[in-house]
């Protein structure tokens, strides 16, 4: 319960502010109307507008030097194209987005990972960039309140006297210059340190965060209208009191909170009609412009990365764009649908309808606007569907958009519309192949935020929609009328959200009325007859963990591919990739797992996996760790000739002249030896003083051992050691259960493993998977990431608890090829708990971690 209060509390406090402050909307705009609004916007001169177009292009531009500093803050510079592309990328969409330290720190992630900087570089980063945007606002807009004083009687619940606000918002930039004079060891963030920021850094950095507000002020001062009686320091305060407010509010880009401030402390200056038709305008040039340039930037690229990789554009930017697009375009669904409500709330330009009238029946204007209502709620509930990459959401809004153009330009000749919607439309159809997944759309889970941001939308238009009409009196004859004047405007606007809201209510309803999502249960007999068939045919042998039945089996719809996993808490852990034949299977379990995991409010995680998949991981939202590497030997170039192999040589001479000899018993066969077999397992667990392990480890279970063959060492008539095999389609083998008795001579498992890789190379076998050795291949370097530093200290010194050098080392004394192996995990806090319910699920229990 405390979990979910968490997750909704944010969205709904958020969405409380923005309701509260379209109600000051309405109150500061109760005698104008829509008309006065449209009607400034009319009046505009080129100029202004020229001056504010410069001024956003200024004020970005002044953005990338956030992350100039940030490098050098760090130490590691990079060419201005490419952290130049960063900061304007981060921002265009951070600005428009709002929770500017969530988005850009995904955006600057995908980039500057794949330019080769650490996960730990890139925390960095994140954090001087957003530190700089609050030093900046805090330090112009303190010297702007102590120097020119505001009057803020106006604002609710503020009761501070300008001079005292300015003095206040002066104070953490301050201290933050002092500390970097008198602090010069860094600061300790267990497990890293930070370190300070000197003065001669510190002081450009609040000169940066502070000329992009000013710049960013310049934009709506230009748009004012003429008559505002009030200099640019004023108009600058104000500004910069409403950002900040705003950017308190967490309400996406302050949207309304913004809006409201400002129209509360400049009524008295300028008609509010005038106004905020200036706050519209300066939304449009200073958010969805950018932000629109940003999306054509991605969409230029996919397209090219289709086709040929020329210029510096797709060298620069590498592989990160097919993990972000998916995310982007989810974005702009969502500015389409809430442009395509909101133009369904306002009345349409009277010159356009009349044109209309002459060439088209009413009927086919009526249809069209109500169907682009239907369209934008649509496009709506479709963005989740194309953030989580699902075929279908991609089908459905290349068919939505199209229609939506034709609409727009139906119902009203409302070409800016279209040229929006087409612009989306173009950055989709490239995109096909990043949306694969063949998923249920009502099966997708919606997040407290996406349903905050839904209900803003839908909240606006409407609001929208009463300010426009709110001259008129309701009747339920309104509901009836159809005209082409502006009469008919009214009604179409009310048949316009009462279809929006039913295809909201629609999409509830369907996915309330979805059957009941199953609990993870261990497989029956019969799924795992079905296993075992694709485990045969599979060409990776720890396919075969499937068969021990103490994992969960999630089938694919076509019962040809698999995903083995197993839950501990609130962790659910899949065991290696998917097995699956096709790529496409593969991708799909593992979405289909994240979303079975959400439902459940579970930690998606993949144990083991391998690098030819990371790619996906990465695209899943989670973060990567090498967890070791897994020692291959390649059967063709194994033999026991030469000199490097004389131990092992005379090992084998030697127990075969003591009477030791090796036999693969058949499947068949193996139900006889199963009394044998118990009594070497159970002697070597109590040698060992150990229990059975599990998950990622075989135990001893008698439908498992007699589910494959069966490696046995003999002696005599004795079976004395014993080891079953994974045979994996043909080209991989391997051993689980490797079991013997205390009193066993030396050399006896070198004898059964060199024999069954003897005996793999004869049948064919093209690689013997000597299984992983944890923590090994990882560097304890400076500069190496936090968790590799921790993983290569414990393989360095961990013999205490487990002994990784000693296996790492047994090992290699095959010459195998290694391979790394990966985890992928959520990151951040969550990460401890992850590994410590890992480890409990291997080992039966956390019982099982603290014993043996």
């Amino acid at each position: 319960m405390k979990a979910l209060i968490a997750r909704v509390a944010g969205p709904a406090i958020g969405l409380g502010l923005f309701a509260m402050a379209l109600w000051a909307l309405h109150q500061a705009l109760a005698d104008y109307r829509y008309q006065d609004v449209t009607a400034y916007l009319g009046r505009l001169p080129l100029l202004n507008l020229a001056t504010a177009l410069a001024a956003t292009a200024l004020s970005y531009l002044v953005t990338t030097g956030y992350d100039w500093l940030a490098l050098r803050y760090i130490r590691r510079p990079l060419p201005w194209r490419q952290f130049g592309f960063a900061a304007l990328l981060s921002y265009a969409f951070s600005n428009s987005v709002g929770l500017s330290v969530l988005t850009s720190s995904s955006l600057r992630y995908r980039l500057y990972s794949s330019w080769g900087l650490t996960t730990v570089e890139i925390a960095k980063i994140v954090m001087f960039t957003t530190l700089t945007l609050w030093l900046g606002i805090l330090t112009i807009g303190g010297a702007i309140l102590a120097l020119n004083p505001l009057d803020l009687a106006t604002i609710p619940y503020l009761v501070l006297d300008s001079r005292w606000l300015g003095t206040l918002l002066l104070t953490p930039p301050v201290l933050y210059v002092l500390l970097g004079v008198l602090r010069r060891r860094p600061i300790p963030l267990d497990p890293w340190a930070l370190p300070m920021v000197r003065p001669r850094l510190a002081l450009p950095q609040i000169m940066v965060g502070a000329l992009d507000w000013v710049m960013a002020s310049v934009v709506l001062y230009a748009l004012l209208p003429p008559g505002v009686d009030a200099g640019f320091g004023r108009i600058l305060g104000i500004f910069l009191v409403a950002q900040l407010v705003g950017l308190l509010s967490h309400v996406p880009g302050g949207l309304g909170v913004f809006e409201s401030l400002i129209l509360l402390l400049l009524r008295d200056q300028v008609p509010s009609a005038d106004l905020f038709g200036a706050l519209l305008a300066y939304r449009s040039i200073y958010y969805l412009l950018p932000l629109g340039l940003a999306a054509i930037t991605l969409g230029a690229y996919e397209l090219r990365h289709q086709r040929e990789r020329v210029l510096w554009l797709p060298r620069m930017v590498g592989p990160w764009v097919p993990v972000l697009l998916p995310h982007v375009v989810a974005f702009l669904a969502l500015i389409s649908g809430a442009v395509l409500l909101v133009s369904a709330a306002t009345p349409a330009v009277q010159a356009r309808l009349d044109w209309l009238e002459d060439l088209l029946p009413l009927s086919v204007l009526e249809v069209s606007h109500f169907a682009s209502s239907l369209i934008g709620m649509s496009l709506l509930l479709l963005a989740r569907g194309l953030q989580r990459r699902l075929d279908a959401a991609w089908l459905l809004a290349v068919i939505l958009l199209a229609t939506g153009i034709v609409a727009s330009l139906l119902k009203g000749g409302d070409y800016e519309e279209a040229v929006i919607l087409a612009f989306l439309l173009a950055g989709l159809l490239p995109s096909r192949r990043q949306f694969y997944r063949r998923a249920s759309l009502f099966g997708e889970r919606f997040t407290a935020g996406w349903l905050a941001t839904i209900a803003l939308v839908l909240i606006s238009s409407i609001w929208l929609g009463v300010f426009s009409y709110k001259h008129l009196e309701y009747s339920h004859s309104l509901w009836w009328a159809f005209s082409f004047s502006g009469e008919g405007e009214a009604p179409r606007f009310l048949r316009a959200m009462v279809g929006a809201l039913g295809v909201a209510l629609f999409f509830g309803v369907a996915k309330l009325l979805r059957p009941a999502v199953f609990e993870p249960t261990l497989p029956t007999p019969d799924e795992l007859a079905q296993a075992r068939t694709m485990v045969a045919a599979f060409p990776h042998s720890y396919a075969h963990l499937a068969l021990l039945g103490d994992k969960a089996l999630l089938f694919a719809p076509g019962h040809d591919a698999f995903l083995m996993y197993g839950v501990a808490g609130r962790t659910w852990v899949a065991m290696g990739d998917p097995v699956a034949f096709r790529e496409e299977d593969r991708r799909e379990l593992a979405w289909e797992f994240r979303t079975l995991c959400e439902r459940h409010d579970g930690w998606p995680v993949f144990y083991q996996v391998r690098p030819d998949n990371l790619g996906l991981y990465v695209e899943l939202g989670l973060t990567l760790l090498k967890f070791g590497e897994e020692a291959r030997v390649r059967l063709a170039d194994f033999s026991l000739d030469g000199k490097a192999r004389k131990t092992m040589r005379n090992n084998v001479n030697r127990l075969e002249r003591e009477g030791y000899r090796f036999e693969v018993i058949e499947p068949a066969a193996v139900p006889a030896l199963l009394p044998q077999l118990r009594q070497l397992s159970d002697a070597w667990l109590s040698a060992k003083n150990s229990r059975e392990k599990g998950f990622s480890l075989g135990f001893f279970n008698e439908d498992y051992v007699c589910s494959g063959a069966v490696a046995v060492v003999w002696h005599a008539a004795q079976a004395v050691a014993f080891a079953n095999l994974w045979q994996a389609g043909g080209c991989e083998l391997s051993v689980d259960l490797m079991r013997y008795p205390p009193d066993s001579p030396n050399g006896l498992m070198d004898y059964l493993f060199i024999q069954t890789m003897l005996w793999g190379r004869a049948q064919g076998y093209e690689w013997f998977n000597l299984g992983m050795a944890p923590l090994a291949g990882l560097q304890n370097r400076s500069f190496a990431p936090l968790w590799n530093r921790f993983g290569a200290l414990v393989f360095g010194g961990g013999e205490t608890f487990y002994n990784f050098r000693g296996l790492h080392q047994y090992k290699d004394k095959f010459s195998p090829e290694w391979e790394a192996r990966y985890l992928a995990a959520p990151g951040g806090l969550i990460l401890p708990r992850v590994l410590s319910d890992l480890t409990a699920l291997i080992a039966g229990g956390f019982r099982g971690v603290i014993g043996k």
